[in-house]
């Protein structure tokens, strides 16, 4: 494919006409413009948060953010688009205190401290205990 073939197809698709419809008028399968026109818009891909131009990436999930600064300060300004998790409200094996947990509704204890002390310290104290 050319490079005037390419632009051509990039014209006709900032038109609005649909990768068929492209791709019925060149004579090329659709999914060849699909894969054009995807191509070339990861390569004008920018930064969510600061607009800097991305570097193409290889493969994989492709990158909203050029480094983790603009990652970071980019989901503090929009917490409205995080997709939470439900919070559980639960009961400490440990110390029978309520805590929340989130996302994860078989939690048995609120802190490590609560845990290791129900585990090990429990077994510790009934062995010195006489029956």
């Amino acid at each position: 494919m050319t490079e005037k073939d390419k632009h051509t197809i990039l014209s006709l698709r900032g038109k609005g006409l649909t990768y068929g419809q492209i791709g019925k008028k060149l004579d090329i399968p659709s999914n060849t413009v699909k894969s054009l026109c995807r191509r070339e818009s990861e390569k004008k891909k920018r930064c969510r948060n600061c607009r800097q131009l991305l570097a193409p990436y290889g493969g994989g999930r492709p990158r909203e953010f050029c480094c983790d600064e603009c990652r970071i300060n980019w989901w503090k300004k929009h917490p409205d688009r995080v997709q939470r998790k439900t919070f559980y409200r639960l009961t400490c094996v440990g110390c029978s205190k309520e805590f929340d947990s989130y996302g994860h509704k078989e939690r048995k204890y609120c802190c490590h401290r609560c845990y290791i002390a129900d585990r090990f310290y429990s077994v510790i104290e009934s062995k010195d205990k006489p029956p």
